[in-house]
């Protein structure tokens, strides 16, 4: 009973949304995939909800803002493909394949009460493209997208389902991970960079499974225990070593 009256409320906020603005957002995150934002009655007026996966340049009132933008823009020229932002790039629309409409716009289909509904993939340019943004034109692969691997697997790792990892912008953009720590049971901060030296405007916090299924290489760091870390070279074919923190009153410091 709690449940569905938590469901009638959330379909009575979609209602008012949609009848003041023309449209609702949906920002889902907290679990083993990444962030995903999608759109509730744009399709009403151009036959399609927009869908932006990944993106994690951007941070979630980012997302709300980018996918109100270019739903206004729609709204003006429905045959536009191409979006400029203010302060986000450029976007660019590609019509995603129902495996992936299907699976990550649930909200929409309760709300229309339909089994699919189109959607377009609001896809960002080069310069804020992150490993999470998947190619949703071809049916979900879990080999082709291992970053969404956790959209329809069970999870597999030695972490909590929940597990985040504070990262830079430069592992999310495919460099190397070069050292790990981990700091709470489901807390992590892996980095590209030199952890200190990373400007704050680069840091993100993404799920851990996101960066581990990007690169393999990265096992090792989920048996670290509390406390415990890693640091490799940033070649290809270094490996991992203990992390050793020195305590500053340690007179081997000196």
């Amino acid at each position: 009973m709690v449940n569905e009256q938590r469901r009638q409320a959330a379909l009575e906020q979609i209602r008012e949304h949609i009848a003041r603005s023309g449209h609702h957002i949906y920002v889902v995150s907290g679990g083993a995939e990444p962030r995903f934002a999608y759109t509730i009655g744009v399709s009403e007026s151009i036959g399609a909800e927009l869908i932006l996966a990944g993106a994690s340049f951007f941070s979630n009132d980012d997302v709300v803002a980018i996918l109100n933008e270019i739903a206004a823009q729609l709204k003006r020229d429905r045959e536009a493909l191409k979006f400029e932002v203010d302060g986000g790039g450029w976007f660019t629309l590609r019509k995603a394949d129902a495996s992936w409409a299907t699976s990550l716009m649930l909200g929409a289909l309760d709300y229309y009460q339909v089994r699919e509904i189109p959607g377009l993939q609001v896809v960002p340019d080069e310069a804020h493209w992150t490993i999470d943004v998947p190619d949703m034109t071809s049916p979900w692969n879990a080999t082709k997208e291992p970053v969404w691997r956790w959209l329809h697997e069970s999870w597999t790792l030695r972490a909590p389902e929940n597990a985040v990892a504070a990262t830079d912008l430069a592992a999310l953009r495919g460099d190397r991970i070069t050292e790990a720590m981990r700091w709470e049971e489901d807390e992590w901060e892996m980095f590209a960079d030199d952890g200190p030296d990373v400007p704050e405007d680069e840091l993100c916090v993404v799920p851990l499974g996101t960066l581990i299924a990007a690169d393999e290489s990265l096992l090792p760091v989920v048996h670290l225990a509390i406390g415990e870390g890693l640091w490799r070279d940033p070649h290809p074919e270094s490996e991992w070593h203990p992390w050793t923190i020195v305590e500053e009153d340690d007179p081997a410091s000196e």
